[in-house]
């Protein structure tokens, strides 16, 4: 997933001259060739994810599209104080891009855990929070994101993610929400976020589960008119699956949306919803993206 964005980010550099990358020293083997092309246009700011926040702001205030890339919780949570006050308080042009959500780097422990940063992210005013799914989301939300004006996070798996979706490129619109398998008469929606996607399709697939899915890309904003009516087709309910904590992540977004629509009047019932997500606890145990995954539940059934 990781390099499917940066070789689309790299095709729209060549179309904006506008767009600046700045990396946290890593990401050589995927990054290399946007710093052999455009070195005017690429900063290793080293070991110091705080500094490349404020930088990112700065860069942005002179008319860049400037995107900050590193691991997981670096970019996040680490400099959460630079995006809020430098960043999103003044709507700079900035897109922070992790890599590795969830469990992604599992064995390296919980510091390198991104687990908590959609939540921690989502609730700052002007902030755009993407997570695609597969490589095909990646590419989209990188072409979409190199004409967005304003900051957003961007929060991409590790490797290998499997392409779920049938077309080989897609267009997106900030808030949409990916039908990829839908069959009449299925009365329970899925709704997956980021790299748990493939995950996700393949169990529906092989057990043959009674459920439509749906990618949801962007965890703010969702588009409200879409998810209005996928809760009217599916009697059932919904189940929401996401590789964070269940606390203020995906499933909360639309857990919120649905009770302001509800009290709105705008929906007739109240559908049921079971959040699949992380539990508020710091996973006890290292190991790979899978076994976590399965130390944690995170199955649709």
């Amino acid at each position: 997933m990781r390099t499917s964005f940066v070789n689309q980010l790299l095709e729209e550099a060549r179309r904006n001259e506008k767009i600046f990358l700045l990396v946290g020293d890593l990401g050589y083997h995927v990054v290399e060739p946007f710093a052999q092309e455009f070195p005017d246009r690429f900063l290793n700011v080293g070991i110091a994810e705080q500094n490349m926040a404020g930088i990112a702001a700065g860069l942005a205030m002179t008319g860049y599209n400037v995107y900050i890339y590193s691991i997981g919780n670096f970019p996040t949570l680490r400099c959460l104080e630079q995006i809020r006050n430098d960043i999103a308080y003044h709507k700079a042009n900035v897109k922070v891009v992790s890599v590795g959500a969830g469990y992604a780097y599992g064995s390296l422990g919980a510091t390198h855990q991104a687990t908590e940063e959609i939540g921690a992210i989502r609730v700052i005013p002007n902030m755009v929070v993407a997570t695609p799914g597969d490589p095909i989301e990646a590419r989209a939300i990188a072409k979409l994101s190199s004409n967005y004006e304003g900051p957003m996070y961007i929060r991409l798996g590790k490797a290998g993610e499997k392409i779920v979706h049938k077309e080989d490129s897609i267009i997106l619109k900030i808030g949409d929400i990916c039908p990829i398998h839908l069959f009449d008469g299925n009365k329970t929606a899925v709704l997956a976020c980021g790299n748990i996607l493939d995950a996700a399709f393949h169990q529906i697939e092989e057990e043959s589960l009674p459920y439509d899915l749906y990618s949801v890309p962007f965890v703010k904003p969702i588009d409200v008119e879409q998810l209005k009516s996928i809760v009217e087709r599916h009697p059932n309910g919904l189940i929401t699956i996401e590789e964070h904590q269940k606390s203020c992540g995906m499933g909360s977004a639309v857990v919120e949306m649905i009770n302001d629509l509800y009290a709105d009047g705008k929906l007739s019932t109240y559908p049921k919803i079971n959040r699949i997500a992380i539990p508020d606890e710091f996973a006890g145990v290292v190991g790979t993206q899978q076994y976590l995954r399965k130390y944690e539940h995170l199955t649709v059934s």
